[in-house]
């Protein structure tokens, strides 16, 4: 007997999947998994071989379907005090414990549960599992899958992106980009400050920049209130620099974010930033020794979702959960974007658990989430037995 919604959760949770480790033990798992219902898969690995990202199709291969995306890994649980073994999935008070139970495990767990149904079945149009890896550190991983499925004679026709939305659909979250600044300045002794260049000073003056950024689209917008934070988001997260309080700082390196409407011109943006620190305060501090530098490095980057109200996953996706017919727009993103962006493939973001128990201690899933979510993908195998999917 093949392992129930529990039990490939539970073996799903145990492994370690943090980004900075492989995922490889888990995409096998699956793989055997799959294998023993007569499904094949395709692995495509990372350029070192220790990671892979996973598709597989159910049903007919002449034909585009729908695809079930999710991504394996998991962010780390350094620092954080958890009141149960995070890799260990653990029961209270119908919630279910562990890392990953939500963001995004639980809908894994869902989909290769459903997939003995799915084999049993004649399938009108297929399904397509999309498992990927390096997710939470850009979506870095899925970028080779959409290589390998470029060239690809048949893409699926729509995509649902299980990341926890309470079950609720989603149909747009903004992009991000982030950078890495290098300050480089010129110590001194700090009783003989003019002797130096200050490498703190110039970035904080950089980092108020960007703050000015922040507070004036906070006035002026564009706006979509349709977002929880309903406008673009600046913000600086980490800073290191200097060696000792009596000496003039010679480096100073900050990392920020932006966290962009799908409308907004991104890039005017980021170019407001390059400017002023290229055309305000390089010549500064290149007025005090040639040798200084600025440099901005682009760290990850991915597009924002919009996904059209007149499309077809729109209307299919809430047909499978009935009820409400409304739909959501999250500030967190997820793969949905570049499978728009890249391949041209609609999608919605839709899964169990909220995205306010990921990233934290203690993270769970609901039972009552899974019980949803396993009602979805049930009534999208009835549909796709009935009949082709929505042109």
């Amino acid at each position: 007997m093949k392992p129930d919604r529990l039990t490939l959760l539970r073996d799903l949770v145990a492994f370690d999947t943090t980004s900075r480790h492989s995922n490889l033990a888990l995409i096998d798992y699956v793989q055997d998994y799959l294998t023993g219902l007569g499904v094949d898969s395709e692995l495509v690995f990372d350029e070192t071989g220790s990671k892979a990202n996973l598709y597989a199709t159910i049903g007919p291969d002449n034909i585009g379907g729908v695809m079930l995306s999710g991504h394996t890994d998991v962010v780390p649980i350094d620092g954080q005090n958890w009141h149960s073994d995070p890799f260990t999935l653990t029961e209270k008070d119908a919630l279910y414990f562990g890392r990953g139970t939500a963001d995004m495990k639980g809908f894994i767990a869902c989909v290769l549960a459903e997939v003995p149904r799915m084999t049993s079945l004649a399938l009108k149009s297929p399904v397509h599992i999309a498992l990927s890896y390096d997710e939470e550190v850009g979506c870095l991983g899925v970028r080779r899958l959409i290589e390998t499925l470029s060239g690809a004679p048949v893409l699926p026709r729509m995509a649902i992106i299980g990341e926890p939305t309470a079950m609720q659909v989603v149909c747009a979250h903004k992009g991000k980009r982030a950078f890495r600044v290098s300050v480089g300045g010129r110590s001194a002794h700090s009783a003989y400050p003019t002797d130096g260049v200050n490498a703190i000073e110039y970035a904080v003056d950089l980092i108020a920049r960007i703050r000015q950024l922040q507070a004036d689209i906070r006035v002026h917008g564009p706006f979509d209130q349709a977002y929880r934070v309903p406008n673009t988001t600046l913000h600086v997260g980490t800073i290191r620099g200097g060696s000792a309080l009596n000496i003039v700082p010679e480096s100073c390196v900050f990392e920020f974010e932006i966290r962009h409407l799908p409308e907004q011109d991104v890039d005017a943006l980021v170019d407001e930033i390059t400017d002023y620190a290229s055309e305000t305060l390089l010549p500064a501090m290149q007025a005090a020794d040639p040798d200084t530098a600025i440099t901005i490095e682009s760290l990850t980057r991915y597009p924002g979702l919009a996904t059209g109200r007149d499309e077809p996953v729109i209307g299919f996706v809430q047909s499978l959960l009935g009820g409400d017919r409304s739909t959501e727009k999250i500030s967190f993103g997820s793969e949905a974007g570049l499978f728009k962006g890249e391949l041209g493939i609609p999608g919605v973001v839709c899964g169990p658990g909220s995205i306010q128990q990921a990233h934290r201690p203690d993270e769970f899933v609901a039972i009552e989430q899974l019980g949803i979510c396993a009602g979805m993908l049930g009534r999208l195998v009835d549909g796709l037995c009935e009949s082709s999917l929505p042109a």
